[in-house]
């Protein structure tokens, strides 16, 4: 036996009882004939009293050790009020090493967070022991327990769908797994459950979930990691929008209320269409502890003699700047030059009157109106965001952000939810002209069949929604097309010939013919929701073996090369 108890559990109570604890020696401070050791285990730390140093031979920091002796109440000069053990130690008489550690560490583990990543990650055994580290995946393992639990409870069930399955056009890049036994044929892994879970719905299980790994090989973000992740995918049969909305607040919200001391918005959250989202906060996931919102002010320079904001689409946000530096309205115009503005313009009220470069602009009148218009009060500046109509809307929404970095006015001690809701069907891409799905090619369109057929293109909303959390999205879902002639017509507008479409989701296409019940779905995303709730500025610390940011697991040393013989049996040849 190598313990009878935990580090943690060593309390007053336990005093002059004889008990074995079992961890790894995190400290070693030698006090001239009594050494001090901190012993870890995965609950927590007991300081042991060492006596005998013989007994330390052979022992660095990190070595695994097992210790017999009998707790006793420290001095109260000693007593240490930052773990729960302080109170106590343990005062050693017999020692065994189970474990030996090399005496130079990669790095300090307590301090691990302050490391180059690429070291971390190679040595990610070591970081993982950071308590702070080590917290984040307990932290996780419990809220994915919570919410399979609140998922039970509203009659889910968890089915698992296949790893290996059929590649499909889902807005990402697969990754592809060569087939030894059909030369020239690949699988791929599942971007999301999408087509297995709609075909569940056609076989008549009315709720499905899972936690499901999702593969995508995209470039990594501090809230993505690249090519691994996990989300909370769920499907309703016989359900509307709705209804699925109501399910994800009710789960989210008890899960965030559980695992999270910050205030939290209550459901029902708030519903924000896509062209309100992007007209008041200028991001389809928008950051509502910001208080700021953007108006729309090209009506009102039509009519204001100033050519730089004619012709073009005007957004204005309203920020007090009191006491505000003239150096901060310099780092402002920086900021906006650095992403691409031609410049911004403001004008601050003071006294009743306008000052700044454009307010010469102005008659008396505008200046009125603007004021109605915008909300500007005394003391407040307005700042003025004028560009093209393709990406008007997302200056505006960086420029949002960084007035609310710069002022802070962000609540960093709040979780904010709402829907985006309304997305439209389709959009151009840029790059070809061509009209593409803008969300997931399976969502019904609002209307139907009659709105593929009379409306132009991007004029149609699907019915699509995303959850967003202080400027992060959670989770993305749709209300599903569950009819062949529906599909046709959708897929046909995206460029996709019926052959095309039988070919790609023959699945799909022919189970819809044998009686498809309406369903819809959403799939919050795990490794996000993880991240918010351990408060980490990056996904990776959320997760046991992340990858690194350029895709490689530096671990293992994937990915790596693979044989000759290995590859002659996949059928595979490398070209330069």
């Amino acid at each position: 036996m190598y313990r009878t108890h935990f580090c943690n559990d060593i309390r007053e109570e336990h005093i002059s009882q004889t008990v074995q604890l079992a961890g790894w020696v995190e400290s070693i401070r030698d006090h001239g004939g009594v050494i001090f050791v901190d012993l870890r285990d995965y609950t927590g730390i007991t300081q042991v009293v060492i006596h005998d140093e013989s007994l330390l031979q052979n022992v660095n920091r990190e070595t695994v050790i097992s210790v017999e002796g009998k707790v006793s109440k420290r001095d109260e000069e000693t007593v240490n009020e930052k773990i729960a053990t302080g109170k106590v130690e343990l005062i050693v008489e017999t020692l065994d090493v189970l474990g030996k550690s090399h005496n130079m560490l990669p790095f300090d583990v307590n301090e691990s967070k302050g490391t180059r990543e690429d070291v971390r990650l190679k040595y990610r055994y070591l970081d993982l022991r950071n308590p702070a580290i080590h917290s984040n995946i307990v932290l996780r393992s419990k809220v994915i327990s919570h919410m399979r639990k609140l998922m039970d409870e509203r009659n889910f069930l968890d089915i698992q769908t296949p790893i290996l399955t059929a590649s499909s056009p889902e807005g990402a890049r697969d990754f592809l797994v060569p087939s030894r036994k059909h030369k020239g044929k690949f699988y791929a892994l599942p971007q999301a459950p999408q087509q297995f879970k709609q075909l569940l719905m056609v076989s008549g299980f009315d709720r499905y979930y899972q936690v499901a790994p999702c593969f995508r090989d995209e470039d990594a973000r501090q809230d993505r990691s690249p090519g691994e992740f996990y989300q909370l995918d769920y499907e309703m049969a016989f359900a509307t929008q709705e209804d699925v909305l109501q399910v994800c607040e009710e789960v989210i919200y008890d899960t965030f209320k559980t695992f999270s001391d910050k205030k939290i918005s209550a459901a029902p959250f708030k519903r924000i269409t896509y062209a309100d989202a992007m007209m008041k906060y200028g991001s389809d996931k928008p950051d509502l502890c910001n208080p700021l919102e953007i108006c729309d002010l090209t009506e009102f320079f039509s009519k204001v003699d100033f050519p730089l904001f004619k012709r073009k689409p005007v957004r204005g946000i309203v920020a007090n700047c009191a006491g505000q530096s003239r150096k901060f309205f310099e780092d402002s115009l920086k900021f906006a030059t650095g992403i691409g503005m031609k410049g911004l313009g403001y004008i601050t009220l003071n006294d009743g009157v306008f000052k700044g470069p454009i307010e010469k602009f102005l008659s008396d009148e505008q200046k009125k109106e603007i004021i109605e218009i915008s909300g500007v009060k005394e003391g407040e500046t307005l700042f003025f965001i004028c560009d093209s109509k393709n990406v008007v809307d997302r200056y505006a929404g960086q420029i949002r952000t960084w007035l609310g970095e710069n002022l802070n006015i962000i609540d960093n001690d709040a979780f904010e939810f709402c829907f985006i809701v309304d997305f439209p069907m389709y959009e151009i891409d840029e790059s070809t002209g061509k009209t593409i799905f803008t969300h997931n090619p399976f969502s019904m369109p609002q209307g139907g069949l009659k709105a593929l057929e009379e409306k132009e293109p991007t004029e149609i909303l699907a019915y699509q929604y995303d959850l967003v959390c202080n400027g992060i999205e959670l989770a993305s879902g749709a209300v599903r097309n569950h009819s062949t002639e529906v599909m046709k017509k959708a897929f046909e507008i995206a460029g996709y010939s019926e052959e095309e479409l039988q070919k790609r989701f023959s699945a799909l296409y022919t189970a819809f013919q044998y009686g498809a019940p309406p369903h819809a779905g959403m799939a919050p995303g795990i490794d996000r929701m993880i991240m918010l709730l351990a408060d980490e500025d990056t996904i990776r610390d959320v997760i046991a073996f992340p990858l690194n940011g350029n895709a490689q697991d530096l671990l293992l040393g994937a990915p790596s090369e693979v044989t000759e013989q290995q590859l002659l049996e996949a059928n595979i040849s490398i070209r330069d």
